[in-house]
Order: structure tokens, then sequence, then C-alpha cells
């Protein structure tokens, strides 16, 4: 056998590997990953490749709630408004989905399609506008939905947003098939997406998620706090040096009363962290965040 068909068979017995990752236990999972870090390190797979394949790791143990858009930070159609306002809405969000509400966030009573109102673009068509015409139902998933489960059932279903909802029936957040894959194959952007992407997002009194790339001073500012950008720009640099190495997730690592917890990383980055603000920070914190 020459090196070609020695190179093909090793790989074709890895992905098999990784095709029966989801019936293995942790410590199997672990075995296998450390197997695909030293082909990469081999020259077998390239690192994108390697980074994929540990993206679709992670993906297998995430939960919704890693992930999803806060509730504080969706929007959202009204669906009394007119059909120029929603125009307008559209045209200044940049977005492709908005959930249709009643009178309030937890009353989401559908889903429109940007794409659906480009039927209504003169006067005539827009007269005989109706939204319940055109709105899709929304889909709804608990916070504690495995990542894996709700891509299979985007894929399904050709559903693209779901509306996350927490134990109590109110609407968390949102998800999309876009931020599952992002998961994989890392941010996807395009034309809409803004040049000043927030990097923190809050999910309860304490709670926060933030990328690993969050500089340090938006870190200070929204915290209202001092972390030292003397050796580092990032919050990931940070993190880096408080380890004294690559973290896998689920890491934990305290710095000044904040706790921080890896949702997702790779063989060389940190993508996205949650945020915990311990007791000692939260009597100083509870009016500033």
């Amino acid at each position: 056998m020459n090196t070609e068909q020695s190179k093909a068979s090793l790989l074709k017995r890895l992905f098999a590997a990784i095709a029966s990752f989801f019936g293995k236990n942790k410590n199997e999972r672990g075995e296998l990953l450390e197997s695909l870090r030293e082909s990469q390190r081999n020259g077998l797979i390239d690192m994108d490749a390697l980074i994929m394949i540990e993206g679709v790791f992670q993906v297998s143990q995430m939960r919704v709630r890693d992930i999803m858009v806060p509730r504080s930070h969706i929007v959202v159609i009204q669906q009394d408004q007119s059909i120029d306002k929603m125009l307008a809405i559209v045209s200044a969000s940049g977005h492709s989905r908005f959930p249709v509400i009643d009178e309030g966030l937890d009353e989401i009573v559908g889903i429109l399609l940007a794409k659906d109102l480009v039927h209504y673009s003169d006067e005539s068509s827009r007269r005989s506008f109706e939204l319940k015409d055109i709105m899709r139902p929304a889909v709804f998933v608990p916070e504690s939905k495995r990542l894996n489960v709700l891509l299979k059932d985007f894929r399904t279903s050709r559903n693209h947003m779901a509306v996350v909802i927490d134990e109590y029936s109110g609407v968390a957040g949102l998800v999309t098939i876009e931020d599952v894959l992002e998961q994989i194959v890392g941010d996807i952007d395009d034309e809409h997406d803004a040049t000043d992407e927030i990097n923190i997002h809050r999910h309860g009194f304490h709670r926060y998620t933030l990328k690993g790339a969050t500089p340090i001073d938006e870190f200070n500012v929204f915290f209202d706090t001092d972390l030292s950008t003397d050796q580092f720009d990032t919050v990931a640099g940070l993190i880096l040096n408080k380890l004294g190495h690559m973290p896998e997730r689920g890491e934990e690592v305290t710095i000044d009363h904040y706790l921080f917890k890896i949702i997702s990383s790779s063989s060389r980055r940190i993508n996205n962290l949650q945020v915990t603000l311990l007791p000692e920070r939260r009597s100083v914190s509870s009016g500033t965040a």
C-alpha cells in the first residue's frame, strides 16, 4: 500500500470513528479527539478540518441557552403595525426573520420572513396587505435542548429559526440554524452583519455570555471594573495566561470576582465564554450591568 492509499485508509477510519461518536462515553470521546489532534500534528488532516471536527464535538455537548440571542436583543414586528412600519424595521435591522408579537414579547404569534414583503412593494398591493396571509408558524424550543438535536430538527423541518423558552414558558431568546453552524465552522459574516457587533450578552441577574475576542477595555466599561490591559488586549488572552494552556469546553477560571466558563473553543482559540459574577462582585455591580 503506497503513502496516499495509507493516508486515505487512515482518514476513512478516522471519519468512521467520528460517525460513531454520538454513541461513545466521555472518556472515549476524549481519546478520539486526541487521536484527531495527533493526526493534525502528523499532517494527515489540516488545522481547518480539525477545528470543524472539534466544532462538531462541541455542538453535541452544548445547549440552546449557550448560543441563543437573548431576549433583550430580539427585534420584533407587532401584528397591528402598518406595512410601512414593518418595512422600516426590516430595512433598519437587516435581519431576514422576525418574530411577530401581539401585546408583548411573551405572546409570539408567528414569524415574518423579510422576503415575503417584497410582493408588497407598490401602493396597489399594499392596500390588500394582510399579515396573516404571509406569516409563518413559530417553532418553540426549550433552553436545555442540545444543539445537535436542534440542528437535526432544523434540517428535517427546513425551518431556520426557533423561539427559545425558559422553564416558565416565557421567551428567553432566539436561535437560528446559522448560530448552530457557526459553532462548527466559525463566524459566518454576511453583508448585513454589523461591524460593531455586540460582544457581551446578559442572560440573567448575574450571568452573561461573551466572545473570547472581547476587548478587555470593553469588558471593563460594561462591568465597571479595571482588569489589566498591560499584557493582553482580549479577555481570551487573560484567561489563557491565567490557565497556562488552551482550555477545553467546561473548564472554569476565576479572575477578580468573575467566574469564566469555557462554552466553546478550538485547539487554537477560545470562542465563547460564560461569565458569572461572584457574590463579592454582585453588590458592586448590581446597579451597573
